[in-house]
């Protein structure tokens, strides 16, 4: 992930730039702008909405949705000097970087993701199979709405994102019994 640069030394890494939250596109389209017009192009490398897909269950029907990982954040790859870091903060719509307080200086400095981050992030990107999202989670009240325990109300015991199956406990004769069904089966209660 790190490159060299020409003469300066510097190393390109990874930094989080923060936004509003829903601006993530606009912010990169004027981030990519102000690269090219200003000729960045030695210290900014890449700028990167972090987004993945995931699959969503809603009304007893999965869909499958492009969601941000981190709402109100971009990853840039660059080169970090004063005038860099200058030019990229002074983007319309960049708020800031993610940073902290260097001991000798007062101004916060941009703090590089580590490259374990930034391969679980671009792992997470370019997953092979989307994420399920689920609308329900443990303690919840549900319906059923399809089999053979249909119209039955019961309570989430636990929850298997990557199956795609939750087990509920369903009441019979006064007491709880875990059933184990499929996330298309159920709806909040």
């Amino acid at each position: 992930m790190e490159k060299d640069t020409t003469n300066t030394e510097l190393k390109a890494r990874w930094y989080i730039l923060h936004c509003y939250s829903g601006q993530e596109d606009r912010v990169k389209k004027n981030l990519d702008q102000r690269v090219e017009t200003m000729g960045l192009h030695k210290n900014v490398f890449e700028v990167v909405v972090p987004t993945e897909e995931e699959v969503e269950v809603k009304d007893g029907e999965r869909h499958t949705v492009e969601k941000k990982m981190y709402a109100g954040y971009i990853l840039v790859s660059m080169a970090l000097d004063d005038q860099t870091w200058f030019d990229v903060r002074n983007t319309p719509g960049v708020t800031g970087f993610i940073s902290a307080e260097d001991e000798k200086d007062t101004r916060p400095k941009p703090v590089p993701l580590s490259d374990a981050e930034v391969e679980h992030i671009f792992s997470r990107m370019n997953a092979d199979s989307p994420r399920v999202r689920v609308g329900f989670s443990e303690g919840d009240s549900v319906k059923i709405t399809d089999g053979p325990f249909a119209e039955f109300l019961g309570t989430v015991e636990y929850v298997d994102e990557d199956k795609g199956k939750a087990r509920v406990l369903v009441s019979f004769f006064g007491r709880d019994t875990p059933v184990d069904l499929d996330f298309l089966q159920l709806e909040r209660n």
